[in-house]
């Protein structure tokens, strides 16, 4: 079965940092896409960024770039999101999700349970 599990949200002030985890099982981890995504209530759920499995390379949406970073320990299975500078529009459910090749395609497989991150003004 797989499972993608994010965790590290909280509340954080406008300019602080967090960093979150999506623990991964059930699947051989090298071999997909590993996406996080974003949503507010009411909102469009909202793609921030993905981490290839081949070559790790790292793409973002301009609402974070340069601000955020992504980076995968296959050894742990767990893909992370670094998240800096925050501000408060960043306040959303975080999650991370399984791509279903091994870049970053425009289609996910697979969905974990997300983490809250709320950002005080």
């Amino acid at each position: 079965e797989v499972q993608l599990q994010a965790s590290g949200g909280g509340l954080v002030q406008a300019g602080g940092s967090l960093r979150l985890s999506c623990a991964a099982s059930g699947f051989t981890f090298d071999d997909y896409a590993i996406g996080w995504f974003r949503q507010v209530p009411g909102k469009e759920r909202e793609g921030i960024g993905c981490i290839s499995s081949s070559d790790s390379k790292t793409y973002y949406a301009p609402s974070v770039e340069g601000r955020f970073t992504i980076s995968s320990d296959d050894a742990k299975n767990t893909v992370y999101l670094q998240m800096n500078s925050l501000k408060p529009e960043d306040t959303a459910v975080y999650y991370c999700a399984r791509n279903k090749m091994y870049y970053c395609s425009v289609e996910y497989a697979d969905w974990g349970q997300g983490t809250q991150v709320t950002v005080s003004s």
